[in-house]
């Protein structure tokens, strides 16, 4: 049974930084492209960076190039998201995507059949 667990979430003010984490297990994690979602109430899920099995290919959205860094550590079945100068704007509930379709991250949610729970993100002004 596959399994994402998040972490790292938090409130903090507008220009900091966090770094979420997700655990993945029961997959094949090296051939499995992650992602990283975030969705605010009455909203649809928005893709927020996207890696390949092994880190090649790293996709991120318009909104955070620069400020965002995806990575992962195969050998510690982990994706992380570096979040830096954090911005209102980004305030989302976070959730951490798996899929073995594909070899480099889609950017569509639908393609990904594994979520974790969701992590709570605040930024205050």
């Amino acid at each position: 049974q596959v399994h994402l667990v998040e972490s790292g979430g938090g409130l903090v003010h507008a220009g900091d930084s966090l770094r979420l984490s997700c655990v993945g297990s029961g997959l094949t994690f090296n051939r499995t492209a992650m992602a990283w979602f975030r969705q605010v109430p009455g909203k649809e899920r928005d893709f927020v960076a996207g890696i390949s099995w092994i880190g090649g290919t790293l996709k991120y959205a318009d909104s955070v190039k620069g400020r965002f860094t995806i990575s992962r550590d195969n050998a510690l079945n982990t994706v992380y998201l570096q979040m830096n100068t954090l911005k209102p704007e980004d305030t989302a509930v976070y959730y951490c995507a798996a899929t073995q379709e594909a070899v480099r991250a889609p950017l569509a949610a639908e393609a990904y059949h594994h979520w974790g729970q969701g992590t709570q993100v605040t930024v205050s002004s």
